[in-house]
C-alpha cells in the first residue's frame, strides 16, 4: 500500500527536482544530463574484490546523481525509477550489450526483506525493470531475472569498510531454485544502483557462478569455459568518481 500511495502522489502532486530542488519538475534538464549515460564507462574499485566482474557505471556518485538516487532509494520517490533506469540501460549498453547480441537477463542485487518493508519498495529491482524497458525500446531483448536471494541475515553495509563489507557478505547470497529457467539462454548482467567497494557485486557474482549460470571467474570472451550464461558482467547507475578507469565528465552546478 505504501508503494501504491507513493506512486500516485508522485504523479499528481507538485514536485521539485530531486537533484537540485528546481521548482515543479521531477528532474531538471541539467540534473537529467548527469544521468543520461553519455559518459558511461568502466569502473574499478580499489582494492578490487576477488571475483568482481567487469563493471560499467553511467555516472559519478556525487552531486545531483547522488541526490536523485537517495530520493528514490530512501525517500520513496518512485517515479525517479524511469530516469535511473535510463542511466542503468546506458551502463549495460556501454558494456558491449547491444542490438543483435542476443537476449540479456538483468539480475538485480536483492535487498534484505526488512529493508524492502522499511522503504516500501526494492530499489534495484525497480530500476532494473525500467532499464529493461529502455533496452527493449533500443532493440535489445532484455528481461529482469530476480534469481538472487539472501540465505542468511547480513548487517547494514553503511559505515563498513571494504574488508568488513566482504566479510559481512561472504556466502550470503544464493541463486533461487528456478534460477536456471529464468536466465536460460540469456547473457547475465548483474545490476545495482551504486557500486562502492564492489563487495556486493562480487558476492552476487560468486553465487551466480556457483550455480553454474555463468563462466568461472577469470574466463574471457575468447576463453574455452563460457558456462551457460557466458562471461559475467555488471552494470550500475553510479560509482565514486575516483573508481572510473577514466575521469567521468560531470555537469557543472
Amino acid at each position: 500500500m505504501r508503494g501504491w500511495w507513493q506512486e500516485l502522489a508522485g504523479l499528481v502532486l507538485p514536485v521539485d527536482c530531486a537533484g537540485c530542488g528546481a521548482a515543479r519538475v521531477l528532474v531538471c534538464a541539467d540534473c537529467g544530463s548527469s544521468l543520461s549515460g553519455a559518459v558511461a564507462g568502466l569502473v574499478r574499485p580499489s582494492p578490487r574484490p576477488e571475483g568482481l566482474p567487469v563493471v560499467q557505471a553511467a555516472a559519478a556518485y556525487e552531486g545531483a546523481v547522488r541526490a536523485v538516487l537517495l530520493a528514490h532509494k530512501e525517500r520513496g520517490a518512485l517515479p525517479l525509477a524511469g530516469v535511473l533506469g535510463g542511466a542503468l540501460a546506458a551502463a549495460v549498453l556501454a558494456g558491449g550489450t547491444g542490438p543483435g547480441r542476443g537476449e540479456v537477463a538483468l539480475v538485480p542485487v536483492p535487498s534484505a526483506r526488512r529493508q524492502v518493508r522499511a522503504r516500501g519498495h526494492d530499489p534495484a529491482r525497480r530500476i532494473a525493470l525500467a532499464a529493461a524497458g529502455r533496452l527493449r525500446r533500443a532493440g535489445v531483448p532484455a528481461r529482469v531475472a530476480p534469481v538472487l536471494g539472501l540465505r542468511r541475515a547480513v548487517a547494514d553495509q553503511a559505515g563498513l569498510g571494504a574488508r568488513q563489507r566482504r566479510e559481512n557478505l561472504a556466502g550470503a547470497l544464493e541463486v533461487r531454485r528456478d534460477g536456471a529457467r529464468l536466465t536460460g539462454g540469456a547473457r547475465i548482467v548483474l545490476v545495482d544502483d551504486v557500486v562502492t567497494t564492489g563487495a556486493t557485486l562480487a558476492e552476487a557474482a560468486r553465487a551466480v557462478r556457483a550455480a553454474g549460470l555463468a563462466a568461472p571467474a577469470g574466463a574471457t570472451a575468447a576463453g574455452p569455459a563460457q558456462g551457460p550464461g557466458g562471461v559475467l558482467r555488471a552494470a550500475v547507475v553510479a560509482a565514486p568518481a575516483d573508481a572510473f578507469a577514466r575521469a567521468p565528465r560531470t555537469a557543472v552546478r
